[in-house]
């Protein structure tokens, strides 16, 4: 069975590219289990592409390219879940892949049928080279139906980037999880404008089929296949707090086998991991603040009556927010307030008077946990 939560785990493009191999799968496996990541809930290590060969066999099928992988895809799998993680992999809806190696378009049976019997739990399924003529939604359909009739439970990742209305059409292709945006980069500007593309499309996010904000790039600093200028510490807390808050699927990019203290710390804040994961998976909603621009609040509602809230100032300056527990149902009137928990810094507050009012430093976050108390 195939968990309504939002699914975590690792995958190998933003630090390695094409540069992947066996030894890099078990030695991060091994490392997701030794560093504490795996009983935190992130179980899915998943091979982006360049795994494969240029050319299907005679039978029509994927090959995995031998000098990557000596063993083969299933031995990579077998060990994969020796170490109590579910092993992904990668494929396209187009004739190529990113990376111009086989797409999946018109073999969709044949590769869903050689997934499952790999061991495969996740599929990240692209979009690049797809047919001109064939819209998306009828390309996600087919492979969708093929994993739902491969004898397996397969995760199934939609990466879209957003494209053909996506949100419109992405549940009828029994996709757990869709791309809500173009690639993922290790620097502030990309990370603002993938923050900003999800206000239009937290509607259609939910459970069983959340809305893709792409990759983490927590602890890349700038290194690897997608690393740019990188990101500061605070700026990969504040990128976390809003993936987290926003319901996103969890991901990690960065090198797990020689991550710092800081990216540990950030990856494991299991107040927000618990956010994330909460089983009712509601709707997130945008808050209005009074304040100024690049400053961003959302809350959700979460399965045992509490609320979560979360403040993101995304500029270079300290700024002060203020904000009214109106907006979430608690006027003066009703003679409630919030007791109001930060998960990263352990301060409780209780709001006075219906109103919040908080400083918030340069690129920095406030993300809070709140329970329903007489006023």
């Amino acid at each position: 069975m195939i968990k309504n939560t939002p699914p975590m785990g690792w995958n190998s493009w933003n630090t390695f590219g094409a540069d992947i191999n066996e030894q890099l799968i078990f030695d991060t496996a091994d490392k997701m289990v030794e560093t504490g990541l795996s009983a935190l809930g992130y179980e899915y290590l998943v091979i982006d592409d360049c795994w494969a060969l240029k050319e299907r066999d005679e039978n029509g099928r994927l090959v995995a390219d031998p000098q990557k992988f000596p063993h083969g895809m299933k031995a990579v799998a077998d060990y994969v879940h020796s170490k109590g993680l579910k092993f992904g992999m990668y494929s396209c809806a187009g004739y190529l892949t990113c990376a111009a190696y086989p797409g999946s378009f018109e073999y969709e049976f044949i590769d869903a049928k050689t997934f499952a019997e790999w061991g495969v739990d996740f599929l990240k399924y692209d979009y690049c080279y797809h047919s001109s003529v064939i819209h998306g939604k009828y390309l996600y359909r087919r492979m969708g139906l093929a994993l739902k009739n491969c004898g397996r439970d397969i995760l199934f990742s939609a990466c879209t980037w957003g494209a053909d209305n996506t949100a419109e059409w992405i549940r009828e292709t029994s996709a757990n999880m869709w791309r809500s945006t173009g690639d993922v980069f290790d620097n502030w500007e990309t990370i603002k404008s993938i923050i900003e593309q999800q206000e239009a499309i937290l509607p259609y996010g939910g459970a069983g089929s959340f809305n893709d904000m792409d990759m983490l790039v927590v602890g890349m600093y700038g290194k690897g296949n997608v690393g740019l200028q990188g990101l500061n510490d605070t700026q990969y807390k504040t990128h976390f707090s809003i993936w987290a808050l926003l319901g996103s699927p969890l991901m990690i990019g960065c090198d797990v086998r020689n991550m710092n203290k800081e990216t540990f710390d950030i990856l494991s804040n299991e107040e927000l991991i618990k956010i994330n994961q909460d089983a009712d998976c509601r709707q997130v909603f945008k808050l209005s603040l009074y304040s100024g621009n690049n400053i961003k609040a959302y809350a959700r509602n979460l399965e045992n009556g509490d609320i979560a809230v979360g403040f993101f100032n995304l500029t270079d300056k300290k700024v002060t927010v203020k904000f009214l527990l109106d907006e979430l149902g608690l006027p003066v009137s009703t003679g409630k307030t919030l007791e109001m928990h930060e998960v990263w810094n352990g301060e409780t507050v209780t709001v006075k008077n219906g109103t919040l009012i908080k400083n918030i430093e340069a690129f920095d976050s406030l993300v809070y946990r709140c329970r329903v108390v007489d006023a």
